[in-house]
């Protein structure tokens, strides 16, 4: 065998290699299940092009996914601070003030409110349980706020509530992809995704997506809630830590140089450039975004991540904690974010799941406990974004999953030992404050006993179509094709909540 034909041999073998199931199946021109795979695989993903070209080019978009996009029209808002409540809190107990309930508490659950509808817990004939919380209209607009929450009090007349927020699923885990991504199943973008996927970020040193966790878990749906879905992975959320280093192996090995290091992800990324011109995969620009994001990276997350450079004043207004894992600590966190140009910021809190079944999950003990963790440091964030002028860019939201019974919840047909109520999706509580929110504005009413909105029902469809239109998107006409049809983060529904914008 001369040379010539030896380097054929191996130039096949690394081509032959290189292809994975993947590839083959997009680049399969013969058979009819050829063609019919083509069809859909070419829908899948708007960067490929033409099976006719051999050669791909790169845009700009293409080597910089987060490049800073402008919106289709004139946005309200440029960030997202989504705070959420993992497990659900009782809005019966913070912001639905419901009086006859109280005097209705003890009593039998009248059977038609039960007839026909499924509960995660409650068997048989519970009985109907009062407001554990004493409840008071506050601030110029006269809204009701439990107990629970006095510090709120002081940025109740900057927020607009929904009321009567309603969702069809009951459980933890599906409720929250709901809630985060328009669908219960997996496999769709998240809400952050999608807006990193249409506007970008303003700082390329830092991802457009952040998440922060609190509570000592994740939610129950774990990281598909802020995860990317069929769009490229470069848009899936970034989760950072309040505590220990924010992003693991932040710190380059020992004898590893900043330079030695940026020559090596130039190496790496000019072989990813030749593959993407050969396959187009759109997962290979991931790759390279995610190389280069890392090593700007390194320089900026260390310093936008750093509490203890805040002035005292500031972490006594939060209530923060250095060096610990906390709500309060990642609402600073949330601020200095945005202020950085951080273009959404997800901060979900675990231990909201008020059943009943111990101390720490009461709606009289455990539920109060953990409103003390949240009252202060929510309410410094509104403040602290509307001193330095961020507050009118800014757009942040609050809720859980869904809500929680007016009757006492009873597993097996048995009272609990503790006072608590069930999952409920017919009425719960969300609340917006910001840019193009209409201030003290209140949305949506509930029956005498908070069971079932009467007025102003809105879906989770409707509040993602809100959320799209203040940051300048048509939530009907942003769409990202796969699997040849378009699809939307609203699915095929959602009406934009007028009665709150200004």
């Amino acid at each position: 065998m001369d040379t010539n034909e030896k380097l054929i041999r191996e130039k096949l073998t690394r081509d032959l290699e290189a292809k994975t199931r993947r590839h083959f199946i997009k680049q399969c021109a013969t058979g009819m299940g050829g063609l019919a795979l083509g069809s859909i695989f070419i829908g899948c993903d708007p960067l490929r092009t033409s099976p006719k070209k051999s050669i791909v080019t790169m845009t700009e978009r293409d080597l910089n996914p987060l490049a800073t996009l402008a919106p289709p029209f004139g946005p309200k808002v440029k960030n997202i601070i989504y705070l959420h409540m993992a497990g659900a809190p009782s809005q019966l107990e913070m912001f639905d003030y419901k009086p006859e309930l109280r005097k209705l508490h003890d009593q039998a659950c009248p059977q038609s409110l039960l007839e026909g509808k499924k509960f995660a817990f409650i068997r048989g004939t519970p009985k109907l349980l009062g407001p554990q919380a004493e409840f008071a209209q506050v601030g110029e607009s006269g809204n009701w706020l439990s107990d629970n929450l006095p510090h709120f009090k002081k940025v109740v007349d900057e927020v607009a509530f929904l009321k009567a927020v309603h969702t069809d699923q009951f459980n933890h885990g599906p409720a929250q992809l709901f809630m985060h991504t328009g669908s219960p199943r997996l496999g769709r973008p998240s809400i952050g995704s999608w807006v990193t996927y249409g506007l970008g970020s303003e700082n390329q040193n830092l991802p457009g997506f952040v998440v922060l966790t609190s509570g000592g878990k994740t939610p129950d749906a774990g990281k598909s809630v802020w995860g990317s879905g069929f769009l490229p992975s470069v848009y899936q959320g970034v989760q950072c830590r309040s505590k220990g280093d924010p992003v693991l192996y932040i710190d380059d090995p020992e004898g590893i140089t900043r330079d030695l290091k940026k020559q090596t992800i130039v190496a790496i990324n000019q072989i990813n450039k030749d593959e993407y011109a050969k396959y187009a995969d759109p997962e290979i620009l991931a790759r390279i975004n995610q190389y280069e994001m890392a090593y700007r990276m390194q320089i900026a997350v260390p310093e936008v991540m750093n509490i203890n450079n805040e002035p005292d004043s500031i972490k006594e207004m939060y209530g923060v904690e250095p060096g610990k894992e906390s709500f309060a600590n990642n609402c600073l966190l949330a601020r200095k974010l945005v202020e950085q140009g951080v273009r959404f910021v997800q901060l979900f809190d675990w231990g909201w799941d008020s059943h009943g079944t111990d101390h720490d999950n009461a709606v009289d003990l455990g539920l109060r406990n953990k409103c003390r963790e949240i009252d202060r440091p929510m309410t410094a964030l509104l403040l602290d974004l509307k001193q330095r002028g961020l507050l009118e860019e800014t757009l942040v939201v609050w809720g859980g999953e869904f809500g929680r019974t007016p009757m006492q919840e009873n597993r097996e047909g048995k009272k609990m030992g503790f006072k608590g109520r069930d999952h409920h999706g017919d009425a719960f509580t969300m609340w917006m404050a910001g840019g193009g929110i209409k201030k003290g504005a209140c949305h949506g009413k509930t029956d005498d006993i908070g069971f079932a909105g009467i007025e102003g029902r809105v879906s989770v469809h409707d509040v993602h179509a809100t959320l799209l239109h203040l940051l300048g998107f048509d939530h009907e006409k942003f769409t990202y094709k796969f699997q040849g049809r378009p699809f939307r983060l609203t699915d095929v529904e959602g009406e934009i909540i007028r009665e709150i914008l200004a």
